[in-house]
């Protein structure tokens, strides 16, 4: 059997004015999971034990490391049948995640099981066009996240897919579904703008694809401006990186990893100063 998790590493120089300090900052990604706890039978790729056991050795080797997930953690094995997604969610707080996005298989056992999962294990949970203040989600969901690492200012806010048709009506009762390409520019041009972050991240499991989801995540990035980089999910699709024209002309960022979890993404950014 192998014994390592297959990593996609691509190297990325940016300049932002921080500090007179050069910084490297690693951002690590996973999407679509959907409760693939085991290596996957048909290629032995991936398993929760051996992405665990890279993350930690790569949190050894660098000094400022992003762990971030864009949804769809839950669902696809016997193992989320038989327990529910407390499996999942226990492994996902044992490889403390700075943020996770919402997937629309979050819901496939509807509020009230989302909640429960939530209340046993405190997971860094993100959502911003989802409207949950009239639902028991409500204390377990940020709008939006801010992390320093060395001496970076990260804003984090996520976008998720429109539930109509792809989860029971009852098992996401009360959220109200808001726009996300107007979810977007407010939530970027409060991070960029307002919090004076140095990086801006949207996680988002709106897809690629208009088959998928409209708007998509590449219109996402076409209709913003201050959007660095765009961790997305739902496609199934493998995005090494790719590079999108947003509003100002300026490159952002699209990543994406397939599904059940067998590659783990890898952004390498360099800030400096100018």
């Amino acid at each position: 059997m192998k014994t390592k998790i297959f990593i996609l590493f691509v190297f990325i120089i940016s300049s932002f004015a921080i500090s007179s300090k050069t910084t490297k900052l690693v951002i690590l990604h996973t999407n679509d999971t959907h409760s693939q706890i085991e290596p996957a039978t048909s290629s032995d790729l991936g398993g929760y034990a051996r992405r665990l056991g890279v993350i930690n050795q790569i949190r050894k080797e660098e000094k400022n490391v992003l762990l971030l997930d864009a949804g769809d953690f839950l669902q696809g094995t016997p193992y989320f049948n038989f327990f529910g997604g407390r499996v999942e969610t226990k492994a996902l707080k044992m490889m403390k995640y700075d943020a996770i996005g919402l997937g629309n298989h979050e819901f496939d056992n509807g509020i009230d099981s989302l909640v429960m999962l939530l209340k046993t294990v405190d997971l860094p949970m993100v959502n911003s066009n989802y409207n949950v203040q009239n639902t028991k989600l409500a204390p377990y969901l940020k709008e939006y996240k801010i992390i320093r690492k060395g001496g970076l200012k990260i804003g984090i806010f996520a976008l998720g897919v429109n539930l109509e048709g792809l989860a029971f009506q009852k098992h996401f009762e009360g959220i109200k579904f808001n726009d996300p390409l107007l979810t977007a520019k407010v939530y970027s041009d409060f991070l960029k703008n307002r919090q004076k972050c140095d990086l801006v991240i949207c996680i988002s499991h709106l897809g690629v694809s208009s088959q998928d989801s409209s708007p998509t995540d590449y219109d996402v990035a076409s209709a913003t401006k201050h959007i660095d980089i765009i961790i997305g999910g739902h496609s199934h699709k493998i995005l090494v990186n790719e590079k999108k024209k947003n509003a100002d002309n300026k490159d952002v960022i699209i990543a994406q990893m397939e599904k059940s979890g067998l590659n783990l993404g890898r952004i390498d950014l360099l800030f400096e100063k100018r």
